[in-house]
């Protein structure tokens, strides 16, 4: 079980106008602790428009960064709502981690570098999923070829990495190019549709099975360990192999950056065995085939029928704390009460921290303009369930707990 953190006291959400034309700049509300916590973001309407239409819905989005228990933001958003490729818009999320480096680069220059592989959008427009395909893969090749030359030019050793998620998005035709373990879902009537997998290199899902095959294919290992698994919905709790490292570090198989991953494996070795991590008899078994963490996206191309509502994606922050019907649940039901795609942002990232998110949280909001969120009914809570959900976690930590103090004493 992780330690949790104290957690810095937070203020109210400040009130909020509907956002409009190029966007109101908004503060997240959330209290300084040893540097300043409240991450500014930006929301509002951008009329996004598909090639075979003449007429324009207006996508409007929200997006929020929110600092958990950990002692730096690595986090970032990237949105760029103003139709520049194609009529389509960007957005996408960035987890760092081991410093902010990578995460710096890849805000200044991933836009840039997809948008010249998509031809200026040109190539979006074709909606032809393999020549897309081909195209972001080559721009996540390029980038992280660039970055990798980047880190190991600078004068102190940098193993900083991140995943990142991103979205092309136009009122018809969504795309999505993913590496990581951050997640997207859109709102299909309130149902949500996930249409990215985590890679990680633990899981019995055919995504983690892949990933660990290939991890080990290329020379190296994953250590796993075993977690406590807490079901408040079915009220019920086990034990679960819940994280699994590469190599004994990192938790995700696919990133960009990592160069001890990569380019330095074999001074990674060494370093390991200099810092007693293994022994020399150990690293002499170790044959490397190739890059144990890799940057080649999954791509996907999604056409977006009326029922679609909303698109939503965010960092691991998240979704290791709330699940995808939940998220989609609660942002619909802010929707109905005030229509604010920024304040659901928001409120959404907090609810993420009242459970208990160590993590950073990074959050992407479109509101598709085709829902009447006023004529929706508001869903009342059930208050049954949420208390039944409230003891059976008060439960299964002391059980946690008291299992911890039991192995402490053995």
């Amino acid at each position: 079980m992780a330690l949790l953190s104290p957690r810095v006291p937070r203020l109210p959400l400040a009130a909020h106008s509907a956002g409009a034309g190029a966007g109101s700049l908004r503060c997240c509300g959330r209290v300084a602790a040893s540097a300043a916590r409240c991450q500014v973001t930006a929301s509002g309407s951008v009329a996004a428009g598909s090639s075979s239409s003449s007429e324009l819905e207006a996508i409007r989005w929200g997006s929020a960064k929110l600092q958990g228990a950990r002692e730096e933001m690595e986090d970032e958003v990237v949105l760029r709502p103003d139709s520049l490729l194609h009529g389509f818009s960007f957005a996408a999320v960035l987890d760092g981690h081991a410093g902010f480096s990578t995460v710096q680069f890849l805000r200044d220059e991933l836009f840039k570098e997809c948008a010249a592989a998509l031809d200026g959008g040109a190539v979006l427009n074709t909606k032809n999923l393999e020549a897309i395909t081909d195209s972001i893969r080559r721009a996540f090749a390029t980038m992280d070829a660039n970055l990798s030359t980047w880190l190991q030019q600078m004068d102190k050793e940098d193993d900083s990495g991140a995943t990142a998620t991103a979205l092309f998005l136009r009122n018809d035709v969504l795309v999505v190019s993913h590496i990581g373990d951050s997640c997207l879902v859109i709102s299909r009537g309130g149902r949500p549709q996930s249409l990215t997998n985590f890679h990680r290199p633990y899981g019995n899902n055919k995504t983690s099975l892949e990933e660990v095959k290939r991890i080990r294919a290329a020379g190296g290992w994953v250590l796993k360990m075993w977690m406590l698994n807490v079901d408040v919905d079915h009220l019920e709790q086990s034990f679960e192999i819940r994280d699994g490292r590469v190599c004994g570090d990192i938790s995700v198989s696919r990133a960009f950056g990592d160069i001890r991953f990569k380019t330095r494996k074999n001074e990674m070795l060494v370093k390991g065995v200099n810092e007693g991590r293994w022994t020399e008899k150990f690293v002499s078994r170790i044959k490397f085939k190739g890059d144990l963490i890799i940057s080649s996206p999954d791509v996907s191309l999604v056409e977006l029928g009326p029922d679609v509502e909303f698109v939503l994606v965010a960092t691991d922050g998240l979704w290791d704390y709330i699940k995808s019907t939940e998220a989609v649940a609660f942002v619909r039901d802010q929707l109905c009460q005030h229509g604010d795609v920024q304040r659901a942002c928001e409120a959404l990232g907090e609810k993420a921290l009242d459970r208990r998110s160590q993590d950073n949280i990074s959050i992407v909001i479109a509101d598709l303009g085709r829902t009447n969120w006023q004529e929706l009914p508001v869903p009342t809570p059930n208050v049954l369930l949420e208390l039944s959900q409230a003891v059976a976690t008060v439960g299964a930590v002391s059980v946690g707990i008291w299992i911890s103090s039991l192995l402490t004493l053995q």
